[in-house]
């Protein structure tokens, strides 16, 4: 396939992907792994929110590309992975949250909400059950809950969900790399103060040179950067 058919193949698979950005197939995300599908570098059975529905709807779209042995159909799920199961919301103990906003940063799709040192709150309708804010808890204070009974896979979640939670992924991605931006442009104009600044100093020995020198040189890398950002 030319690139713009492995394009078009990996926008399918993309679109049936539950989209809950867990990262539990070993890629950073549901659009990674789409593309490694779309390329046959993986099989189509990593997906544990997909479940055995997800595996059988990724190797019908991808049958007619792959022969049959480079995948096998109805394939249980990569135990590596994780298992299929009901859907799970996060919960945080009101008792126990320190504030920290490390499950804040972890979200992938901003379901969490709260400030520094205040009791941070999961949004249960947009939470994915990603489980990604379970590791950086320094008080062991979230647990996920099943919410879908003895549902799981498609059964526990729908192509609406999954089309808010890619939404609210995206969204979350477009706001990191502003704030990022933002952050390097008031950096960078910190910066160029500082230099001019130091344009201003007199210096009158060797040493003072030098010194001056040297912090034109740290100024100057740290405007370049700000500029290789943006």
């Amino acid at each position: 396939m030319n690139s713009l058919e492995v394009g078009a193949l990996t926008e399918r698979l993309e679109d049936i992907l539950p989209q809950t950005q867990c990262t539990k197939c070993g890629y950073p995300d549901c659009r990674a792994y789409a593309e490694a599908l779309a390329t046959g570098d993986v099989r189509p059975n990593r997906c544990p929110p997909g479940g055995v529905e997800g595996i059988q709807r990724l190797s019908q779209i991808l049958e007619p590309f792959f022969s049959q042995d480079a995948f096998a159909l109805n394939l249980a799920i990569d135990s590596s992975c994780g298992v299929e199961r009901p859907r799970p919301v996060a919960i945080i103990d009101p008792k126990r949250c320190i504030g920290c906003t490390l499950c804040i940063q972890a979200c992938p799709v901003d379901a969490i909400v709260g400030a520094s040192k205040q009791l941070h709150v999961v949004l249960d309708d947009w939470c994915t059950g990603c489980d990604l804010c379970l590791p950086p808890c320094p008080v062991d204070c979230i647990t996920m809950v099943d919410v879908t009974d003895q549902q799981t896979g498609w059964n526990a979640w729908t192509p609406t969900l999954a089309n808010e939670a890619r939404a609210r992924y995206h969204a979350r991605e477009s706001r990191l790399t502003r704030e990022e931006h933002d952050n390097q442009e008031r950096l960078a104009k910190k910066a160029s103060a500082k230099l001019m600044a130091l344009n201003t100093e007199l210096a009158s020995t060797e040493a003072e040179l030098a010194e001056q020198a040297r912090k034109r040189q740290i100024i100057a890398a740290a405007i370049a950067r700000a500029q290789q950002s943006k």
